[in-house]
C-alpha cells in the first residue's frame, strides 16, 4: 500500500500540467500551453503524464472495437523504437509511412521521431509512380505501408533492399519472406516479427532530438503539379498545434474526435491528431473508407464532439439534404422570404444536422480548400459549430483561422499569433499574394534550391502562392491563387474561384471549373443527372440529354449575374469526375490539357 501511495505521488509530481508549461522561460519569448519543449519525445512524455489511463484511439467496428489508452500508445511507441534502433536506424534516417489513418500510424511516426529519425509520409492515394518518386527523392531505408500500398512498391523495395514493416500490425518482414511475396493477401499473412513485442526499451539511446532537427518530408500531391518535399521540423508542427489548443474552442479531456481524413496530410495530423491528443482527446477511426453507409452509423455510435473535413462533404449534405427543403418545399420557400420566420427555419434545420453529426458537435472543422460562400451562409445561419482554418503543407499548415463563434461568412478569420503575414504586389483593390513568416514555416523543399529561391522572398517570407486582402480588423480574406488567376484581353484580374461559386449555385450544379481557352473563358460544368432525372420525372437517358440543353442556358443565366471581364464565353459538360487532391481540390493544372485533348478527339469524331 505505500508503494502504491509513493508511485501516485511521484506520478502527480512529474504530471507535467498547463501550468507548469506556461511558466516556462524560452528565448524566443513563446508561451509553451501543453509541452515543455517542441521535439516529439517531449509531446509523447506530456501527454502520457496527464492522462495516461484515458483512451486516445479507438478504431470503430461494428463487432471488434479496439481500443488503446495513452499509456499503451507510449509502450508501444518505445517498443517499436527500440526495434527500429536495433536494426540500425539512427537520427536522421527516413522511412516511408505508406497507408490509410490508424493508430499504428502515429505509434510508427512517433517511434521514429522518438530516435529523431525522420517520417516520409505518402499519401494512401499516390500512384505507384509517384511514390517511387518520393522514395528516390528522399533516399529512404524502408518502408511502412499497407497491403493496397505493398503491391504498388514491391518491386522497388525488393530492387532496393529496404526494410519492410507492415502497418496493419507493425510486422517487420524479413527480406527473405519478402521477396517471395507478389499479392496484397501474400503480404497480409506473410510471417514477421513483431515491433510492438520489442524487449529492451529501457535501454533506448538517449538520443538528443532538437527543436529544429527535421521531423518529416511530406510530398504532396498538390493543385499545381510535380510533387515536392516539405521540410517540417519538430518545432513547426507542434508549435502550430500548442497554439491552437485554447485559441478556436475549449477542448475538455476525454472529448470524442471522429477521424476521416488521412493523417499524411498535414491539416488532419497537426489539428486533427497532434492538437487533439495535446488536449486528452479519444480519437475514433472508421476503420473503413468514409463512405455515406459507414459514416452515419459511426456519427450515431460515437457522437463526436470534434470532427476535421475538407469542403467537399458539407457541400455534398448541404446540396443533397438542404437545398431540396429550402427551394422545393413551396411553404417553406415562401416562408423563408420573412426575416422572423426564415431566422427560425435555419436554427431548426441546422439542429437537425446536428443531430445527424451524433448531437454532441461542438467544433467541426473545415479546411484544405475553400468553402463555397452559399455553403458558409447556410451554416452561419443555422448556428452549425463549424470552423474554418486556411494554411498550407508548407506552413504546418495554419495561418490563419476562426472558431464557432467568432465567424465573419466571408472571410476566414484573425492570423495565428506567431505568423507575421505580408501582401506583396498588393494592386488598387488591396489584394496581393499572402507571404508569411514564422516558427510554423517550413525550412524550405528538400533537395530543391531552384525551388527554394522562387518559394522565399530575399528577406525569407514564404509565398504561398494565394491571394488576400485583410479586412479593418486584421481578418483574412482569399482571393484566389496566383497561379489560377487569369489576365483578362484588357489587362484586367480575373478570379475564376468567384466565377465557379456562382456557377455552384445554380440548380443540378454539382461543381465547376473555369479556364482560359484561346484568350476567353471556359466553364467545365458537372452535373447531379440523377437529381435531375427524379426531379424532372424522365430516365437517366433522357437526363443526359436534357443536360446539354441545360449547360447551353446556363451560359446566358450566368452572363447576366457576371461583369464584363468575368462573362463565360462556352459552357461545356464534364461528364468524368474532376481528378482531385487528398483534401479534394481539383487539380486545375490538369484540366487545360485534358480538355484540349477531349476537344480535339471529338472534333475528329465529327
Amino acid at each position: 500500500m505505500n508503494d502504491l501511495k509513493k508511485q501516485k505521488k511521484l506520478e502527480k509530481k512529474n504530471r507535467l500540467t498547463f501550468k507548469k508549461c506556461a511558466k516556462i522561460k524560452r528565448e524566443d519569448n513563446y508561451t509553451m500551453r501543453c509541452v515543455d519543449r517542441y521535439t516529439f519525445p517531449s509531446f509523447l512524455n506530456a501527454i502520457v503524464s496527464r492522462y495516461s489511463k484515458r483512451i486516445c484511439y479507438t478504431v470503430f467496428k461494428e463487432e471488434d472495437t479496439t481500443t488503446l489508452t495513452y499509456k499503451q500508445l507510449s509502450l508501444k511507441v518505445k517498443a517499436v523504437a527500440c526495434y527500429l534502433n536495433s536494426k540500425g536506424i539512427v537520427k536522421g534516417d527516413k522511412i516511408v509511412i505508406y497507408g490509410e489513418s490508424s493508430p499504428n500510424w502515429m505509434i510508427f511516426y512517433l517511434a521514429l521521431t522518438t530516435l529523431g529519425a525522420i517520417a516520409v509520409p505518402i499519401l494512401p492515394g499516390f500512384s505507384a509512380t509517384e511514390a517511387k518518386n518520393a522514395f528516390i527523392h528522399s533516399d529512404i531505408k524502408g518502408v511502412c505501408c499497407q497491403k493496397a500500398q505493398f503491391v504498388l512498391v514491391k518491386d522497388y523495395i525488393v530492387e532496393n533492399n529496404l526494410m519492410l514493416f507492415r502497418l496493419e500490425d507493425l510486422f517487420a518482414i524479413p527480406q527473405d519472406e519478402f521477396n517471395k511475396l507478389s499479392t496484397a493477401k501474400e503480404f497480409e499473412e506473410a510471417p514477421g516479427i513483431d515491433c510492438t513485442n520489442c524487449k529492451g526499451k529501457a535501454n533506448l539511446p538517449k538520443t538528443e532530438v532538437e527543436e529544429d532537427d527535421i521531423a518529416s518530408i511530406i510530398y504532396t500531391s498538390g493543385t499545381t503539379g510535380t510533387s515536392k518535399g516539405v521540410v517540417l521540423t519538430h518545432k513547426n508542427i507542434l508549435r502550430n498545434a500548442d497554439w491552437c489548443t485554447n485559441h478556436f474552442v475549449k477542448i475538455k479531456p476525454g472529448y470524442k474526435v471522429l477521424s476521416i481524413l488521412p493523417m499524411s496530410h498535414v491539416y488532419e495530423f497537426t489539428i486533427g491528431q497532434i492538437l487533439t491528443l495535446m488536449c486528452g482527446c479519444e480519437i475514433h477511426f472508421l476503420g473503413k473508407p468514409p463512405a455515406v453507409s459507414i459514416l452515419l452509423p459511426a456519427l450515431k455510435s460515437v457522437r463526436p464532439e470534434i470532427m476535421l473535413s475538407v469542403p467537399l462533404l458539407m457541400e455534398k449534405v448541404y446540396k443533397s439534404a438542404v437545398v431540396p427543403v429550402l427551394r422545393d418545399n413551396k411553404r417553406i420557400a415562401k416562408l423563408i422570404k420573412n426575416p422572423i420566420f426564415a431566422s427560425f427555419i435555419y436554427k431548426t434545420i441546422g439542429r437537425k444536422l446536428k443531430i445527424t453529426f451524433g448531437g454532441r458537435l461542438k467544433f467541426f472543422g473545415i479546411g484544405g480548400a475553400a468553402l463555397e460562400p452559399e455553403v458558409e451562409t447556410f451554416l452561419y445561419r443555422a448556428k452549425f459549430p463549424y470552423a474554418l482554418g486556411y494554411g498550407l503543407t508548407e506552413t504546418s499548415p495554419l495561418i490563419a483561422g476562426c472558431g464557432p463563434k467568432n465567424h465573419k461568412p466571408g472571410a476566414l478569420g484573425g492570423l495565428v499569433e506567431d505568423v507575421d503575414l505580408r501582401l506583396l504586389d498588393k494592386n488598387e483593390e488591396g489584394v496581393g499574394e499572402i507571404a508569411v513568416k514564422g516558427p510554423s514555416v517550413m525550412n524550405g523543399y528538400y533537395k530543391n534550391d531552384e525551388l527554394n529561391k522562387e518559394a522565399f522572398t530575399q528577406d525569407g517570407y514564404f509565398r504561398t502562392g494565394d491571394l488576400g486582402s485583410l479586412t479593418k480588423k486584421n481578418k483574412l480574406v482569399i482571393r484566389g491563387r496566383c497561379k489560377t488567376m487569369i489576365l483578362g484581353p484588357a489587362g484586367e484580374n480575373i478570379y475564376p474561384e468567384s466565377i465557379e461559386y456562382l456557377i455552384n449555385t445554380q440548380e443540378f450544379v454539382q461543381e465547376s471549373l473555369v479556364v482560359p481557352e484561346n484568350g476567353t473563358l471556359l466553364a467545365l460544368v458537372k452535373l447531379d443527372i440523377e437529381m435531375m432525372a427524379k426531379n424532372m420525372a424522365i430516365s437517366i437517358e433522357d437526363a443526359n440529354e436534357e443536360a446539354k440543353k441545360y449547360v447551353t442556358q446556363l451560359k446566358a443565366r450566368l452572363n447576366k449575374e457576371l461583369s464584363t471581364q468575368n462573362r463565360i464565353d462556352s459552357v461545356r459538360l464534364q461528364e468524368e469526375p474532376f481528378d482531385r487532391t487528398a483534401t479534394q481540390k481539383i487539380k486545375r493544372f490538369l484540366y487545360p490539357k485534358k480538355n484540349a485533348q477531349k476537344h480535339s478527339e471529338d472534333e475528329k469524331k465529327d
